[in-house]
């Protein structure tokens, strides 16, 4: 089939392209980047169209998004591309008679919430409350990206739809604001919180993309590895030790520092490392039919080992 891939030349398109093109699939790379089958700024509705209407695919991946900011970007801009964008790319779908529409969405749509998954002691299921957290943009625009979407399914049922909730993506090329966690001497945690993590392997999440391309099952789906790794079991594995700091007291250092421009984080950062979203994948497993081939401690003993960090 034909198949066009926004946001085609980025970390993860580049992996779903390739594995598109191995399955015999006829596949466009959408990007702003040159290089790109189709040269597309998201945020200019009048491209998007016209990449449409020229390459007429029956199902769509969009991947377009910003995850991590540059040191230019601001709110605005992050929020053309990734709320406004996927605006654009689900009406150049409904327009142009698209099947299928696969969008990868995050865990970081459920937000960062002390009470995150309290009806299945801490772990988030596809019927949790999407809620975000409008302090931060990646956060916030998922959510809103979903509600659009959600709209859109009761509004035009024709257009299929396959959500894909990815938790933390690691592979043997991965280096992200993630990993940057685990590069410090010592790992940072907040005093009385776990901060679990749930890790995917790359190779993993291309083939699920596909999955969700070639299936005939639809719907919203958390993508991550059976498990979740602690703060202190990341550290216990990588052989550092840990800095825990009261959360008040980690507050008052990161506003200091960003006052002072020491830090790009600032003290709304605390809750990203207490509460975060810690993914079921049973619908996954069951409902979806695919099976991570590594758990969340075998991906990040994997990146850890290739990585040579252990």
């Amino acid at each position: 089939m034909r198949v066009l891939v926004t946001g085609g030349l980025g970390f993860l398109g580049t992996s779903v392209v390739a594995r598109l093109r191995d399955g015999g699939h006829e596949v466009v790379a959408a990007d702003v980047r040159p290089g790109a089958d189709a040269l597309v700024d998201v945020t200019d509705p009048a491209a998007v169209d016209a990449a449409f209407a020229e390459h007429r695919p029956e199902v769509v991946v969009h991947l377009a998004s910003i995850v991590t900011p540059g040191k230019d970007s601001d709110r605005a801009r992050e929020h053309a591309v990734d709320v406004e964008g996927s605006r654009h790319v689900l009406e150049a779908c409904l327009a142009h008679g698209v099947r299928r529409l696969v969008v990868s969405s995050s865990g970081a749509a459920y937000g960062y919430h002390p009470d995150n998954g309290a009806a299945h002691d801490g772990w988030l299921h596809e019927d949790d409350p999407l809620r975000g957290n409008v302090e931060f943009a990646y956060s916030d625009h998922k959510r809103k990206v979903e509600q659009m979407l959600a709209a859109a399914r009761e509004a035009h049922p024709e257009l299929e739809q396959v959500v894909l909730r990815i938790g933390t993506i690691l592979g043997e090329r991965v280096d992200n604001q993630i990993t940057a966690l685990f590069e410090r001497r010592r790992l940072l945690k907040v005093r009385g919180s776990d901060s679990p993590f749930v890790f995917i392997w790359d190779t993993d999440v291309a083939a699920i993309v596909e999955q969700a391309v070639t299936g005939e099952v639809t719907g919203a789906f958390n993508v991550a590895g059976d498990g979740a790794l602690t703060i202190d079991e990341i550290a216990t594995r990588l052989g550092k030790p840990t800095l825990s700091i009261p959360e008040p007291v980690l507050r008052w250092v990161l506003g200091i520092g960003k006052r002072l421009g020491l830090t790009a984080y600032g003290p709304e950062q605390t809750v990203f490392l207490q509460y975060r979203p810690v993914l079921a994948n049973d619908r996954l497993k069951l409902v979806f039919g695919y099976t991570p081939s590594k758990t969340s401690a075998e991906a990040f003993d994997a990146w850890a080992a290739r990585a040579g960090r252990t």
